[in-house]
């Protein structure tokens, strides 16, 4: 089984989820999860590693939603690698152009199926290694198939969901995916890998979201450090509105055509548009 190599640090560093208080909290959280989410499961619609290997390309920058409503047909046309792999790019184009970058999208599904054929007999390989030497396969998505798609624990998949509620919980200070990674592996148990991968993922679209969290229904809330956060972002737009509102307040004088103020020589207001 592949793994990120995580490398051994001194208690100095300060690095979250190392203390038996922070160990502690991490088991809370990951708790509160399964009593949330007891059934969480990836929402790209697969039957098979291969197609959900497919499913994650396409997710990028795209719902799982809109990738959901692609498939079906784009599975019927090409079933398998083989099929992918001599697909003409125009016609793949269109058939996923919904789902944004369509272009690079195809160029990467051509050449990763054409791997799979000439390397591995058409088959998906379980390990990291050689997931991630597959054209337009990264580590995230390596750690999609292999956790969702195998069952095998080989990582925790970090997209911006993860990252954004890993760094709200305070599970991590960094912002590279690689480094998020790190911390999160080295905070939560290997058995629940896959759980907390999907499950925090899920939150973070439903619950945590990025323009204003749910911090009033979140399972979470009694161990996020983050809390209080939806009430400050609403008392920030509300102090926002308040001073638009009076700006709104002031009416400027108009301008007429020419750039002269909207008054006439007796110095009265020139009508609105549209009305006399």
């Amino acid at each position: 089984m592949a793994r990120l190599v995580i490398p051994q640090r001194r208690r100095a560093t300060g690095q979250p989820g190392r203390s038996p208080a922070a160990r502690s909290r991490v088991a809370a959280i990951i708790a509160a999860l399964h009593e949330a989410r007891p059934e969480a499961r990836v929402e790209l619609e697969h039957e098979s590693p291969f197609q959900l290997l497919i499913a994650t390309i396409l997710s990028a920058q795209c719902t799982d939603a809109r990738v959901n409503k692609v498939t079906p047909e784009l599975f019927r046309a090409y079933p398998d690698p083989a099929a992918f792999a001599r697909a003409p790019h125009p016609d793949l184009e269109r058939a996923i152009r919904s789902t944004g970058f369509f272009r690079s999208k195809a160029r990467s599904i051509v050449a990763c199926c054409r791997a799979l054929v000439e390397r591995h007999g058409g088959q998906v390989p379980r390990t990291m290694e050689e997931l991630t030497r597959l054209p337009g396969v990264g580590r995230k998505t390596a750690n999609v198939v292999l956790g969702a798609g195998y069952g095998i624990a080989s990582g925790i998949v970090v997209d911006t969901h993860m990252a954004r509620v890993a760094t709200r919980l305070g599970l991590t200070r960094q912002t590279d995916p690689v480094k998020i990674e790190r911390d999160l592996l080295a905070a939560v148990p290997p058995t629940e890998w896959i759980f907390f991968s999907i499950a925090m993922i899920l939150h973070g679209r439903t619950i945590c979201q990025a323009r204003l969290p749910r911090c009033g229904a979140c399972p979470l809330r009694p161990h996020c450090p983050s809390r209080h956060l939806e009430a400050a972002l609403l008392a920030a737009k509300s102090v926002r509105a308040k001073r638009r509102g009076k700006e709104g307040a002031r009416v400027p004088r108009t301008k007429a055509a020419g750039g002269r103020t909207g008054r006439n020589r007796r110095g009265r207001l020139h009508p609105a548009p549209g009305r006399t």
